[in-house]
């Protein structure tokens, strides 16, 4: 990547309000020159993160939008495309979910996950597209999860991914369909669309103090900055074997040797450059495995990967 590797783009990045990967990926690509719009329900949310961009040098836009309501996102991308112009790179990173028994769900709250996890970055995806078409370049990524993997067994594991993630799993499985299936459409085309996964709990505001209170294995995860750098990576790309896929943060950034940077891009990140994430990944496995997860298909991609 360049200095500047979004200078002269436009940049779409829902769930932008909570300190999260949406906040941080919308200022790293504001940080690589992007004009960023940020939406997400709150007000108090995006206000901090667009002072966190402003503040930084760069240019943004908040809108605030339900993405469960398709009357509000159904105007959000002419919103942006009024201010800024068509847009060159969609995060859809926005997501609900919880984990509770296949049973306790009613079909309002289905219908509401389906709403954010699917419809959303299915609905905006299209209004993107015929710009990207037009101009023979863009970029789509969605953030996805390693729960809509299925849960090795039986015997299966204890965890709440495995016990619970049903609802919650299944859209991310049906979105990560949906982002290959995108990709097949447009191969060739200039348009570059993948999904991410976090390779572990990612270290949010929220989940810093989880962890803190002793609630989370401290090896069980990986710093903003980490995800952060391969939202980029996926959002500049043009090398065509980095499309279509469904792609782990760490696994991706040890695959590319792709040095790990703050959200600025300047500095480099202590303990999570390339030479240090195979350490990185074996402390994330056990520690994993010590919680009953890491079964499978996945214990063994990793275990692989480390050999």
């Amino acid at each position: 990547m360049s200095a500047k590797a979004c200078a002269g783009r436009v940049a779409l990045v829902t769930g932008a309000s909570k300190g999260g990967c949406g906040t941080t990926i919308a200022m790293r690509l504001a940080a690589e020159g992007a004009r960023v719009a940020i939406t997400a329900r709150s007000a108090d949310g995006l206000e901090r993160t667009r002072a966190a961009i402003e503040a930084a040098g760069g240019e943004v836009l908040p809108l605030v939008c339900d993405l469960a309501d398709p009357a509000q996102r159904e105007s959000l991308v002419a919103q942006v495309e009024a201010h800024f112009g068509s847009i060159d790179i969609l995060v859809n990173n926005a997501a609900a979910g919880d984990y509770k028994p296949f049973a306790d769900w009613t079909l309002a709250e289905l219908e509401s996950l389906q709403q954010v996890n699917v419809w959303a970055p299915w609905r905006l995806s299209q209004q993107v597209l015929p710009g990207m078409q037009q101009r023979g370049c863009g970029w789509i990524l969605n953030l996805t999860t390693s729960v809509a993997e299925l849960p090795a067994g039986p015997p299966f594991g204890k965890t709440a991914p495995a016990q619970a993630g049903s609802a919650y799993g299944a859209s991310k499985a049906a979105l990560n369909r949906m982002t290959v299936g995108l990709a097949a459409e447009v191969e060739g085309t200039g348009i570059t669309v993948n999904a991410l996964t976090p390779q572990a709990a990612v270290l949010t505001p929220e989940l810093a103090q989880v962890r803190d209170a002793g609630y989370l294995d401290a090896d069980f995860f990986e710093p903003l900055e980490t995800m952060v750098e391969a939202a980029t990576v996926l959002c500049t790309t043009r090398d065509p074997a980095l499309h279509g896929r469904i792609v782990y943060s760490l696994e991706l950034l040890l695959e590319l040797g792709q040095p790990v940077r703050d959200f600025t891009g300047t500095e480099l990140l202590t303990d999570w450059q390339p030479a240090d994430l195979p350490a990185q990944l074996r402390r994330q496995l056990a520690a994993h495995q010590r919680g009953g997860g890491a079964q499978g298909q996945e214990a063994a991609r990793l275990t692989a990967l480390l050999a």
